[in-house]
């Protein structure tokens, strides 16, 4: 099977953010923003294409590891192991639910499903011992963790026909699809989409377009790939950056490719030959992507 490359100068810049690790970007329908956080600056930042505005607010944590749509027009966010509710006008903070209690683990990636329940794992701080999960968070603020041994959670992501969940753990080189069952929320039949673990790459985030292809950012790979449903990749777009993190779609036609990115573990000289590390980057008119699900609005407050 031919692999398409993209060309690398059709990878724009969008944001100058300078991101340590930038990571989950989300399009916005309602706002016509991209909203994205540096888990590492405990940012939540939002881009306005029609206007070029990017805003940020800082909060107080250790790590803000991921984020979430809602249907009420909040967002939910990932503040250490738990979730915090943020105000659309006033960006103030509530607690919503403590998903991990007593690990040295923080939330990561996570991603809402069709009927407004948000899959969220939880990773090892040290990068190295399997003390993570993947966990189901309902509307109420009930949580059911799914399954254990995940060193770093990542790449959550729902089939356009909702009957298959991937999931990454990065630091097992991995990427997993399950059969979904949309009804009850449950997944079985844990397959292998993609082995890296001979050469040690590091799938990170992904996202789905139309047509079922899985985009994933391969963190210290400095590329972004897309996966046929049966696993093979038939495109491959070359990073200006070592660290691709996460990717979505975004634009009022769904049809720009946002890349976060990463200055994390890059020294001074790889920084000085990538100066587009850490920034938030585009890529125009090569597929088109589906609207992120929004959590419930069974919210308290």
């Amino acid at each position: 099977m031919t692999v398409t490359i993209i060309a690398a100068q059709k990878v724009e810049t969008a944001v100058e953010a300078a991101d340590v690790l930038g990571e989950t970007p989300l399009w916005c329908d309602r706002s016509g923003r991209l909203w994205w956080v540096d888990i590492e600056r405990q940012l939540h930042q939002s881009f306005d294409p029609a206007t070029g505005a990017h805003q940020a607010s800082r909060y107080d944590c250790r790590f803000l590891g991921s984020q979430a749509l809602t249907s009420d027009g909040s967002h939910i966010l990932a503040h250490d192991l738990s979730l915090r509710r943020r105000e659309a006008a006033s960006g103030l903070l509530s607690h919503f639910c403590d998903v991990e209690y007593g690990l040295d683990n923080r939330l990561n990636d996570g991603r809402v499903d069709a009927r407004g329940r948000l899959w969220i794992g939880t990773m090892d701080n040290h990068l190295q011992r399997p003390s993570g999960s993947l966990y189901r968070v309902e509307g109420n603020g009930t949580v059911t963790r799914i399954f254990g041994d995940v060193i770093v959670s990542n790449g959550i992501a729902f089939s356009p026909d909702n009957r298959t969940l991937y999931f990454t753990d990065t630091r097992r080189y991995r990427t997993w699809q399950f059969d979904f069952d949309i009804d009850d929320g449950t997944i079985r039949n844990r397959r292998v989409l993609a082995d890296y673990t001979a050469s040690g790459e590091r799938p990170d985030g992904a996202c789905v377009d139309t047509e079922g292809g899985l985009w994933t950012a391969f963190f210290s790979g400095g590329r972004v790939a897309r996966y046929r449903p049966d696993g093979r990749i038939d495109t491959v777009i070359p990073m200006p950056v070592t660290n691709p993190t996460c990717v979505c779609f975004g634009g009022s036609d769904l049809r720009t490719m946002y890349v976060s990115s990463a200055r994390k573990f890059l020294d001074h000289q790889q920084l000085s030959r990538e100066p587009q590390a850490g920034h938030l980057l585009a890529v125009h008119g090569i597929a088109q992507g589906l609207p992120e699900h929004r959590f419930s609005n069974n919210l308290p407050g």
